[in-house]
């Protein structure tokens, strides 16, 4: 038989119901969100931003389920930083994540809120963090090995072009490991009987200068240092090389990807997995301070045949074998 149910326990009932509503949205409210700043733009990145979420896989935190991403990117427009910072810590996210152009700005607009960088350039020159190992603060996150790959990739351009007896190494006078990395490839150089010039750029006009410079001595290769400068201009120096028929090597995969011949360096991807744990980490209320930089340890090696094929190159058959990616 049916059950009487009297005017009060009605009342409960429906107040009841209506509370369900309620309760989802501060669920939902109650989901962590992770800050995603970024200076380049989102399809190149794509595969990095994946490497994050799979780091962040590591940690049981999956994007739509238990945390939610916001995402910014300032699409080259360095100058658009400050602002896209300023927004994400307006969302008050749990963690900001913030590559190495954008976590200057990431670290002016909080001094709160953790953030993880990624970086191939000394956290500590930058100013990010205090030190490595007790980064103090608000700021802990990931290198990749940069510096001290660059007489490597002299030696994967001899393996290139063997031919050439004189390479450039360009380097921004600004930088302060400049003076390292060109007397650690000096030391490179000679090992392979290569005539090493040293060439110097740090503006757009020094670029038109610097490879001015290289036609005049006739080198026949570039190699291009770790800088900032030079990462945000990959597609204006990768364009370069190949209108004054260089075979050139940076350490970026956008770098092969626009037209370069040859990129190898620490691995993006496996930083941005990194930084995808320690946000992780964080998430689960670890602090930065606690959690010391870490450095990825894997490289990659990324090659451009259509290029090598236009500077008459014949890619070895072992070195195409050792490549990540080849671009044809």
């Amino acid at each position: 038989m049916p059950v009487a149910i009297g005017r009060r326990e009605f009342i409960a009932a429906l107040a009841s119901a209506a509370a369900w509503p309620l309760a989802a949205r501060a669920q939902q409210a109650a989901v962590p969100v992770v800050g995603f700043l970024n200076g380049a733009s989102a399809e190149p990145w794509a595969p990095f931003v994946s490497a994050f979420r799979h780091g962040l896989g590591e940690t049981g935190f999956a994007e739509g389920k238990n945390v939610a991403i916001e995402y910014r990117w300032a699409d080259e427009q360095y100058d658009r930083l400050p602002a896209l910072a300023a927004e994400l810590v307006g969302r008050q996210p749990s963690v900001i994540v913030a590559n190495h152009v954008s976590a200057a700005a990431a670290k002016a607009a909080t001094a709160t809120i953790p953030i993880v960088f990624t970086t191939a350039v000394d956290p500590v020159q930058l100013g990010l963090v205090a030190s490595l190992a007790r980064p103090g603060g608000n700021l802990t996150g990931i290198t990749t090995l940069n510096v001290e790959l660059v007489p490597k990739r002299l030696q994967l351009l001899h393996e290139l072009s063997s031919t050439a007896t004189a390479i450039a190494l360009l380097v921004n006078p600004a930088n302060s490991d400049a003076e390292t990395v060109a007397s650690d490839t000096r030391v490179a150089a000679r090992a392979f009987g290569i005539e090493l010039h040293v060439v110097e750029a740090g503006t757009d006009r020094d670029l038109e200068t610097a490879f001015a410079t290289m036609a005049r001595r006739r080198v026949g290769g570039l190699v291009i240092a770790p800088d900032p400068f030079f990462v945000s201009r990959i597609k204006s120096l990768a364009g370069l090389a190949l209108h004054h028929a260089l075979a050139a090597a940076f350490e970026f995969r956008q770098f092969a990807a626009a037209g370069g011949l040859m990129s190898y360096g620490g691995s993006l991807a496996d930083s941005y997995r990194l930084a995808g744990v320690y946000a992780g980490r964080i998430l689960r209320g670890e602090k930065p301070a606690d959690l010391p930089v870490q450095q990825s340890t894997k490289v990659e090696l990324f090659l451009n045949l259509k290029t090598a094929k236009a500077l008459g190159i014949a890619v070895p058959l072992p070195l195409s074998g050792r490549a990540d990616e080849i671009f044809e």
